[in-house]
């Protein structure tokens, strides 16, 4: 796009328009110096210093030494491979969610990390009236969820210190976590019983069982879960749902790569 239009763009449209117009300029060359940067991308020197500078400070742009010249990082392959790698899963989960569905007629989620807090990047919905309402892309603490749970503890303990130091303990209901301390002290017992319980803590009137999935690093990349109504909770039901929910993340976990799964 020529300098003029952008110059048109209301200007955070055209910011990001720059930004993409240097990152697509950055990607057709190992490296490339200012100069022929700005000419390729009919902007200012100055223009493309100064974002330039930005992109390196996010660590999108290295420099070489104290040459002029640029090239990009692999961040952008790094958040590439993500996207990539919730696709592979979500087409692996779904075999498998669609049959835990069949087998409850509960609604079964996948969820996934995202700083301080989980994001539904799965569903399938419940075979009853009465059931819970949520979307994909939904976002809901960690703290109060049974995904948030698992995600968390089978995290390096100094990563959880760190998210859980970041987290603001909102309660949703009485029953919600209310600080660190209790928190931690559950993710302990959810390691120990192999699944994490979210028992009316995120909802009233609502239950939610997770286990965790893993990737062929053995890192925990999603939790698997099944919500129910309280009203249709058993502790049969616990001990089943668990299990089914070992079984079918057992399976992802090997198709993602990982044959060691814990339980």
């Amino acid at each position: 796009m020529a300098g003029s239009d952008l110059d048109k763009q209301p200007d955070s449209v055209s910011s990001v328009m720059k930004v993409f117009g240097i990152l697509q300029a950055l990607g057709e060359e190992r490296e490339i110096g200012i100069t022929e940067l700005s000419q390729r991308v009919l902007m200012s020197k100055s223009t493309v210093y100064r974002f330039l500078q930005t992109m390196k400070t996010l660590g999108y742009v290295a420099q070489e030494g104290e040459s002029e010249k640029y090239s990009l990082t692999l961040k952008l392959f790094e958040l590439s491979a993500r996207a990539l790698q919730n696709v592979d899963l979500i087409r692996i989960a779904d075999i498998q969610m669609r049959e835990l569905s069949r087998q409850t007629r509960e609604t079964i989620h996948l969820g996934a990390l995202d700083e301080d807090s989980i994001v539904y990047i799965h569903k399938i919905d419940s075979m009853y009236n009465l059931r819970m309402y949520s979307r994909i892309g939904r976002r809901n603490p960690l703290h109060s969820t049974a995904i948030g749970k698992v995600l968390l503890a089978w995290r390096d303990i100094n990563e959880v210190q760190d998210i859980v130091n970041h987290i603001t303990f909102t309660r949703s209901t009485s029953r919600t976590i209310g600080g660190p301390d209790a928190l931690l002290a559950v993710l302990e017992q959810v390691r120990k019983q192999g699944f994490g319980e979210d028992n009316e803590e995120q909802e009233e009137g609502l239950r939610c069982i997770a286990v965790p999935v893993f990737d062929r690093f053995g890192v925990a990349i999603a939790g698997l879960s099944i919500s129910f109504p309280t009203l249709r909770f058993s502790e049969e039901k616990l001990r089943e749902y668990a299990a089914l929910l070992h079984c079918a993340a057992k399976v992802i976990s090997e198709q993602m790569g990982y044959h060691d799964y814990p339980f």
